[in-house]
């Protein structure tokens, strides 16, 4: 998928989506919660006729992605300027953001980013509003970083997941991601972080998913 693909309502339905680290430069986690929200509720899902589209994050987006990045991740919330500072390193780093398009225009609803230190690729984070899942966003988002990973010579794509999200783990291991470390107590509220890998083929992104679309993630 490139990054300015349309998903259509229907595809592979996506998990929220983490993002990736190095071991010896790790971020914290960026997977968002399994669905619900801060106070605990599951958002009502958004309008059938709805589609998201994916490009390329630019500064003006940044107010929007940070309030986002607030909402689903109040404990380890990026900073507004680690995002511009991401941004400027156009050499090693790709950063997509999904919109929909809804009468009332265009609203962002999920992000993703990538960054890659050949022979290495991280994804650095990755997030679906909780009412825009089930639709394929975050599968969208995940197969963009891959491919931008294989285009760029990468020969393996790391991430990290929280251990008490499952969800998202099961996305990654349709995707062929597998479990290959684990940091004890990495997160500020004590869970552990799952280092999770997946190997490029040199023809191209490797296995795509390991299942056909189908479940909750």
């Amino acid at each position: 998928m490139t990054p300015d693909e349309t998903v259509p309502d229907g595809t592979a339905p996506d998990g929220t989506v983490p993002d990736g680290t190095v071991p010896d430069g790790t971020v914290p986690d960026r997977t968002a919660p399994d669905g619900t929200v801060p106070d605990g509720t599951v958002p009502e899902r958004t309008a059938p006729f709805e589609t998201a589209t994916l490009r390329t994050m630019t500064a003006a987006d940044l107010d929007t992605v940070h309030t986002l990045e607030q909402r689903l991740f109040p404990v380890d919330a990026w900073p507004a300027q680690m995002f511009r500072d991401e941004l400027a390193e156009t050499d090693t780093r790709r950063y997509l953001v999904a919109e929909i398009f809804t009468p009332q225009g265009a609203r962002i609803v999920g992000y993703a980013g990538l960054m890659c230190v050949l022979p290495i690729a991280d994804v650095q984070t990755i997030a679906v509003e909780p009412a825009h899942e089930g639709r394929g966003i975050g599968s969208a988002l995940l197969t963009a970083l891959i491919g931008e990973a294989s285009q760029r010579g990468a020969e393996d794509v790391l991430l990290e997941v929280r251990r008490d999200n499952p969800r998202a783990q099961e996305l990654y291991l349709r995707f062929g991601f597998e479990q290959i470390h684990v940091r004890p107590r990495y997160y500020r509220d004590g869970v552990d972080a799952l280092i999770m890998r997946k190997q490029l083929d040199r023809f191209g992104t490797g296995d795509a998913e390991r299942n056909p679309p189908g479940g909750n993630a």
